[in-house]
C-alpha cells in the first residue's frame, strides 16, 4: 500500500507540474491561422497579412490590435525610430519576452532584474539583446547627431505594454501616497503627475 502511494504522489506531482509548464504562452491553434469572427475566412487575401504601418510614429507597433493576422502566432513586432538623444522609458511587457535588434545606429539597453540588478549593454548594429519577459526595461540613443533604428520582436501576439512614468503618476494614485513611496515631498510628485497627465 505503501508503494501504490508513492506512485499516487509521483503521478500527481508530474501532472501538475505538466499543467502549470502547458499553460506558459500563447496557445497553440489548430488551423493555419486565425480569423477575426466578424469576417468571412473566403474573403482574405494577402491584404490580410501585410501591415503597413499607416501612421507614421516614434513606434510603430503591430499586435493582434493593430495586425488581426497575429492573432494565435504566438509572436509580434515593434520598430522603432529613436531621433538624436531619444529614449524609450522604462517600461514593461508583461506577456513576453523581448529580443531587441538594432538596424541603424547605436543604442544603450538595459533591463533591471528581480533582485534590482542592472544589466546594461551599449549595442551596435546589427547587435541583439533579449529582454527576459515581465522585467523593466529601457532603451537610448546616446548620439546627439544621428537616429537609431530598432526592431523589438515579442514572444506573444499580445505582449503588452506598461509604461512606468505614466502608469504610476498618470494613474490617480495620491500624491501623498507616491510623496512616501519614492521618500519625497508632494510637491515634486505633484509636478510629475501634472506632467504625466
Amino acid at each position: 500500500m505503501e508503494k501504490f502511494c508513492s506512485y499516487i504522489a509521483i503521478f500527481l506531482i508530474v501532472a501538475f507540474g505538466n499543467a502549470i509548464h502547458a499553460t506558459a504562452g500563447d496557445p497553440d491553434i489548430l488551423k493555419d491561422f486565425l480569423v477575426l469572427p466578424s469576417l468571412d475566412p473566403s474573403t482574405i487575401t494577402r491584404q490580410y497579412f501585410t501591415f503597413t504601418g499607416k501612421t507614421p510614429a516614434l513606434v510603430t507597433k503591430a499586435t493582434m490590435k493593430e495586425f488581426p493576422a497575429l492573432e494565435g502566432q504566438g509572436v509580434s513586432v515593434s520598430a522603432i525610430i529613436y531621433p538624436p538623444s531619444g529614449m524609450n522609458l522604462p517600461h514593461v511587457h508583461p506577456k513576453a519576452s523581448e529580443l531587441l535588434i538594432v538596424l541603424l545606429g547605436s543604442l544603450e539597453v538595459g533591463f533591471v532584474d528581480t533582485t534590482n540588478k542592472l544589466f546594461t549593454q551599449t549595442l551596435q548594429a546589427p547587435d541583439m539583446f533579449i529582454v527576459p519577459k515581465g522585467l523593466v526595461h529601457f532603451q537610448v540613443n546616446t548620439k546627439t547627431d544621428s537616429p537609431s533604428i530598432a526592431l523589438g520582436v515579442f514572444g506573444s501576439a499580445n505582449a503588452g505594454t506598461v509604461s512606468l512614468p505614466s502608469t504610476v503618476f498618470g494613474s490617480g494614485i495620491s500624491a501623498e501616497i507616491l510623496a512616501k513611496a519614492f521618500k519625497t515631498d508632494e510637491e515634486t510628485i505633484s509636478k510629475l503627475i501634472q506632467a504625466n497627465n
